[in-house]
């Protein structure tokens, strides 16, 4: 009898790794059908055009005036909006992770806001507050909405490692007779280096591969990388400089990712949150400062409302009601209404696929393996669904269009193409949500219910998805907002008659009239506001790895 159980054992574990294979299957097809394939294709047509590496064509690109100075300029630029967004976030971070306070909600909602805001919604709302003004269309502007969109990242990220310090080692520190800056610099400073230097090479991705806001802002005086690669594949058919550029953007994207990866190793695995405490009168100037960078996040979103009120010189609902129509001589396929239907639509199904990858990715990625080289996959499975936050929504758009064009995945007249193309962004959102909370479960829960009984799949029904029950409802909410603003590669894929509302607002804000302009405004207005009704519903849900990478 005594014998028999081994080879029942031993099939058992060979069903679970097959199982666990297959799991691993469906991220690893999604990412390379749907990104490397469309992205190598392109980057192939334009270096190696017949079949030949085209290698001087590599350096004619690189020698260009123009090509250095826009990649000169995305680098500082990023570099400096990252300075600033670290300079700003840390206050706000220890507001977060170390004070109890009323309110508290409502500022972690106020500084998640800008982050999934669409990218044509802070463009025209910066328009919008520096309308007339010296900084109209400067950089300061572009880098103004860089730190907006970012703050988030680094208050987020940086306030999940901070509530896990200790503080006794602190007050400690000050009973000794150390100062609050001696001990902010030697003590607390030297323990959230890893989760500082994480969140700044995460903004600064986020800064050098920006599109929608510095496309609005910038147009063609700023040109950054991505913006360039938008121009030379949409108006100039230069597939070689733009497969150059956009080559240049992923070899920077994979060295942040693996210093990120480096830096923040796998320190999610075992943490602890301590009590936050009361407010005291020392923290009377992180609180004010922290109150100050919450009313300047608000300021541009007033400044829209505002503008979009104004009708002629006076204040009324004309913008709004202009939204049933097609713009001044019938601009547009669709009215702006009709679009908002066609982004909801669009965006409830690319949620449910990056829910689906993302969910199957992060309960692989959260297990600990015994094996240095299942560990180092892992790894390398993480890395490559974060790609597609850094590589040029251009390029994955038209690439869809080259490559998804013969059966068996002929695609182009399908309008599953854009749902599929906000997937990619949400995914890795969804997986920076649910792992960690996945990872704090531990081996030793799991292995208690396996050994009471329960197969692989009820472990994973009820203990982990038991768990992180809520820190799925607030990534479904979290990639339906990305998915519902995403803009660079549903310029390429959706249709005139099935455009989404972020297509339609650049499409007006193009377009000479001041009726168009006003509709532009009222639309982002309306944009803006389904997306903080969702980001409301995910703070209720109370999860701190909402919005942190």
């Amino acid at each position: 009898m005594g014998g028999d159980r081994h080879p029942v054992r031993s099939r058992l574990s060979v069903a679970a790794a097959a199982g666990w294979v297959l799991a691993a299957a469906l991220p690893l097809a999604f990412v390379g059908v749907f990104f490397a394939w469309p992205v190598a294709t392109i980057v192939g047509r334009g270096l190696v055009p017949e079949g030949v590496l085209d290698v001087a064509g590599i350096f004619e690109v690189l020698a260009r005036p123009r090509t250095q100075r826009i990649i000169a300029f995305t680098i500082g630029m990023a570099a400096a909006a990252t300075a600033i967004t670290l300079v700003l976030g840390m206050p706000v971070a220890y507001v977060l992770s170390r004070l109890r306070f009323r309110g508290r909600g409502v500022l972690r909602a106020a500084v998640l806001v800008p982050f999934v805001l669409p990218t044509v919604v802070v463009g025209i709302a910066f328009r919008a507050l520096l309308r007339d003004t010296p900084l109209d269309g400067s950089i300061v502007t572009i880098l103004a909405a860089l730190v907006f969109f970012n703050v988030a990242v680094v208050a987020r990220t940086v306030a999940v490692s901070w509530e896990s310090l200790d503080p006794r080692q602190e007050e400690a520190a000050r009973v000794l007779g150390a100062g609050p800056v001696r001990v902010f610099v030697t003590l607390t400073l030297r323990r959230l280096g890893p989760s500082i230097a994480a969140a700044a090479s995460i903004v600064f991705l986020f800064c050098s591969t920006a599109f929608g806001t510095v496309l609005v802002l910038g147009g063609a005086k700023y040109a950054t990388i991505e913006t360039e690669i938008w121009l030379l594949t949409t108006q100039f058919l230069d597939l070689r400089a733009a497969s150059v550029l956009s080559i240049a953007q992923l070899v920077v994207v994979v060295l942040l990712l693996a210093l990120t990866a480096r830096v923040r190793g796998r320190s999610t695995t075992q943490r602890r949150a301590f009590a936050a405490r009361s407010p005291r009168r020392s923290d009377a100037p992180v609180i004010v400062a922290t109150l100050l960078i919450a009313a300047a996040l608000v300021v541009p979103l007033a400044a829209l409302v505002e503008r979009s009120l104004r009708v002629a010189g006076e204040y009324g609902l004309g913008n709004y009601l202009a939204l049933a129509s097609t713009g001044d001589r019938n601009a547009l396929a669709v009215t702006p209404w009709q679009a908002l239907g066609n982004s909801l639509g669009f965006a409830v199904a690319a949620t449910g696929v990056a829910m689906l990858i993302g969910l199957v990715a992060s309960i692989l990625l959260s297990r600990t393996p015994r094996s240095p080289g299942a560990r180092r996959g892992l790894d390398l499975l993480d890395g490559a669904l974060m790609l597609p936050l850094g590589v040029s929504a251009v390029t994955v758009g038209f690439g869809f269009l080259i490559t998804l064009n013969a059966p068996p995945l002929d695609l182009r007249t399908s309008p599953v193409l854009v749902p599929i193309a906000q997937a990619l962004v949400a995914v890795p959102l969804v997986v920076r949500t649910l792992l960690p909370v996945l990872r704090s479960v531990g081996s030793r829960m799991r292995e208690a219910a396996a050994t009471l009984g329960a197969a692989p799949w009820r472990v994973i029904l009820t203990v982990d998805l038991g768990v992180a029950g809520r820190a799925a409802l607030a990534a479904t909410g979290l990639a339906f907002t990305v998915a519902l603003g995403e803009f660079g590669a549903t310029t390429f894929l959706s249709r005139p008659d099935a455009a989404t509302l972020p297509v339609v607002i650049y499409r007006l804000i193009g377009l000479p009239g001041g009726d168009n302009a006003g509709m532009a405004t009222a639309a982002s207005v309306i944009l803006a506001a389904v997306t903080v009704a969702v980001v409301a519903l995910v703070e209720r849900l109370r999860v701190d790895t909402a919005g942190a990478f």
